[in-house]
């Protein structure tokens, strides 16, 4: 009777123990075990190492089939132990010796077999938390494999066994072998249904990807910060020789292969990319793993985090969509942009805006003359004007309300200040809006660029850059068609300063009636009066810079789609297969400020944005770096085309060639003929037709844009251009 309680007290422990690694309980439920285990890993690395050898750590799986095979060599002699003693009423005395001994010695010969049938029906490398009716299958007719095994051996070298010590040993071999697999599902269901019960999780379980100066200092910010509800409870290294080790009392658990089976055993649901010096491609690679846990991401800004000695969870952010690009930062040549702008007074125009401000940042460090600032929202200019004040204390800096629109107040701050460089980013940009504001695009857009563009020229401006789209290549709504008729003002200005005809130039009117005769409206005669008009040149240099759209800019999907997100969803899309070209802020900045460097008048430069990207790719992997699940946790849904919106965009019209630049990131398409004369008459009629705000202003734009089209016809017009584009978008999504 002490053999079978032994027995029986070893079973016990050994299912317990298998269950408790088969469940992989919670950290937190088992914190002393876990404890334990990690001490012993980092015990036997450090011991292989000192003998000079190397430790690869061990999967979960291989664990897993350890203790299963333990478990199984204890579990079926245990059976037939077993079926024995209920043969003879539970009497171990009345057991016969030869029966006993039989059992005894077929024992060992027993176990192998087990093992090496167990073995081929693998039974030691299932999935067993997914365990179905298939496994179920299998251990039964190992089961039989084994029995009849069990049957014929010992009963050729050992004698016969009475027939029930077959039939009970066989059943409850099954019941224990099915058990302690199948209790493992049952278990982690019920387990996963009682965490799922809480409310809410008292504490965010963290795993830091980087075990180097970076994540040190955010483990112990974590840990040392008791406001804060996180807990760091793994550290993820591609170093080999860290994996084992404690970093400030936290495990360094593996490398990026193992990140999900990590997250999975320390329920994370937090995920800190704390490697400031990573390439871009490497950062993708991992950023791709992670975004498919579910887990929150954020990420260390830069590497002059280090170096300032910056590194604090204050100064991590959520990983951002732009940070899947996969790709290395857009170099410019600052030492150029520098010299250009050194010592310069230069004007930017909607310099509250996400362009513009960011043209702002950059040019206030490159130790300009004066900058001012000039921007119709007093909002946006006081933000971007504390901003620089803060960060460039000595800075020359004028802010300045005003509309473009205002021929008196655009000219005054020409005449007041002598900008040398301009930078016109003023304009209406939001397309959907514009179809139902025509006018209003017109006479910002167009007429506020020749005005500025005017005033440029008749006061001495060295050179005037205007901000284009690419929405202005064969535009479908009137944003896009007011774009390029920018781009052609700006292109017969810089004719007509290198050329002469200032006399050709329109007198544009102001605001003040609502009918045709606005266009003989003084209210633009003050400046022009003012200024000698000859058939010299003044020599001011005019070009346009085009590019596609900018990650995080106001009105722009990204901060919609974060909106959308932080509500609860749904996330939307004009539609499945919509396309764009996409740069971050900085960058499309960064080109154009170079990009002014090499202008010598009537250029268009393009910026070179890569592959065009699709924008429900944007917001589905959104939605994963915020650590939920598209179309189950947040509903992606699509709305339609708005009006004016097309599928694509296109950087060249067919008509345009291609000029190199000595960055290969900006081309410069060929300026397309057009009767400078002629344009200015259509110019003058136009604005006439704006400022009276008449419905007929489209067929007017028609009539001067022949580019310009409907977005209902796009497709049948350029099927090509598309079926191209979402090739080469296909193409960018699979390498990312």
């Amino acid at each position: 009777m002490q053999i079978l309680l032994i027995m029986l007290i070893v079973v016990l422990l050994a299912f317990s123990v298998l269950l408790r690694a088969l469940a992989k309980q919670s950290p937190r439920e088992k914190q002393t075990k876990d404890k334990e285990q990690e001490e012993y890993i980092r015990d036997y690395a450090e011991t292989v190492r000192q003998i000079g050898g190397s430790m690869k750590k061990l999967e979960h799986w291989k664990v897993i089939a350890i203790y299963l095979i333990i478990y199984d060599m204890i579990a079926v002699n245990f059976s037939y132990f077993m079926a024995l003693l209920v043969r003879f009423d539970f009497r171990y005395s009345s057991i016969p010796t030869d029966y006993f001994a039989a059992w005894r010695s077929f024992a060992p010969i027993y176990t192998i077999i087990i093992l090496v049938v167990f073995g081929c029906m693998h039974l030691y490398n299932s999935v067993w938390r997914f365990a179905s009716f298939h496994e179920l299958i299998k251990i039964t007719v190992a089961t039989v494999i084994t029995g009849v095994l069990h049957i014929v051996g010992i009963t050729i070298f050992w004698g016969r066994m009475p027939a029930s010590y077959y039939l009970i040993g066989i059943m409850l071999q099954f019941f224990l072998t099915v058990g302690v697999r199948f209790s493992y599902r049952f278990v982690l269901l019920e387990r996963n249904r009682r965490e799922k019960s809480e409310s809410e999780e008292r504490s965010k379980n963290v795993m830091i990807i980087g075990a180097g100066e970076a994540g040190r200092t955010i483990v112990r910010e974590l840990q040392n910060v008791k406001e804060t509800n996180s807990r760091v409870r793994c550290l993820i290294d591609d170093n080999p020789n860290k994996w084992g080790r404690y970093m400030e009392g936290v495990p360094v658990v593996g490398g990026r292969d193992d990140i999900f089976l990590n997250v999975d055993k320390y329920h994370i649901n937090q995920i800190l990319l704390a490697i400031p010096t990573a390439t871009p491609h490497q950062k993708r690679d991992i950023l791709n793993i992670c975004k498919e846990t579910g887990c929150e991401l954020k990420q260390l800004p830069g590497v002059y985090q280090l170096v300032n000695g910056e590194v604090s969870l204050s100064k991590m952010k959520k990983v951002a969509v732009e940070d899947l690009l996969g790709r290395d930062t857009i170099q410019v040549n600052m030492s150029e942009i520098f010299q250009y702008l050194k010592g310069k007074r230069i004007l930017v125009t909607g310099g509250g805006g996400s362009i513009g401000s960011e043209l702002c940042r950059q040019i206030a460090g490159h130790e300009p003359e004066l900058l001012v600032i000039f921007d119709i929202y007093e909002n946006n200019a006081y933000d971007i004007e504390q901003e620089l004040k803060a960060s460039y204390p000595n800075l020359n800096l004028k802010v300045l309300i005003g509309s473009v629109r205002d021929s008196k107040r655009i000219n005054w701050v020409f005449e007041t200040y002598k900008p040398e460089i301009v930078y016109h980013a003023a304009a209406h940009k939001h397309v959907p809006l514009m179809e139902n504001s025509p006018c209003e695009a017109i006479k910002n857009n167009v007429v506020g660029t020749y005005k500025t563009a005017y005033a440029a020229m008749m006061n001495g401006c060295q050179r005037f850059v205007l901000i284009s789209t690419d929405k202005a290549v064969n535009p479908t709504n009137i944003m896009g068609a007011s774009k390029r008729l920018c781009e052609m003002v700006v292109q017969s200005m810089n004719m007509v300063s290198h050329n002469g005809h200032t006399d050709w130039l329109p007198r544009l009117g102001g605001h003040r009636k609502d009918t045709l005769d606005a266009l003989h409206d003084n209210e633009g005669q003050a400046y022009v009066s003012a200024n000698h008009t000859s058939k010299t040149g003044t020599g001011t240099e005019f070009v346009a810079v085009r590019f596609g759209n900018v990650l995080g800019s106001n009105g722009g999907v990204i901060p919609l789609f974060k909106r959308q997100i932080e509500k609860g969803g749904p996330v939307t899309v004009t539609h499945p297969d919509i396309i764009r070209y996409f740069m971050t802020i900085p960058e499309a900045v960064s080109l154009v400020l170079q990009a002014g460097t090499y202008a010598k008048g009537g250029e268009i430069f393009v910026l070179d944005m890569g592959a065009p990207v699709k924008i429900d790719t944007l917001a589905r992997n959104l939605i994963k770096l915020s650590g939920y699940t598209p179309d189950v946790d947040i509903k992606v849904t699509y709305t339609g085309l708005r009006p004016g919106e097309k599928l694509y965009e296109e950087k060249l019209m067919a008509e345009e060639g291609m000029e190199k630049t000595p960055n290969d990131l900006i081309h410069i398409g060929k300026p397309i003929e057009m009767d400078v004369q002629e344009f200015f008459k259509q110019l003058e009629v136009l604005a006439a037709y704006g400022y009276a705000n008449s419905e007929k202003i489209r067929d007017i734009v028609a009539a001067i844009v022949p580019t310009y089209h409907s977005a209902d016809s796009d497709l049948k017009l350029h099927k090509k251009v598309y079926e191209e584009l979402m090739s080469e978008a296909a193409v960018a999504a699979e390498k990312n």
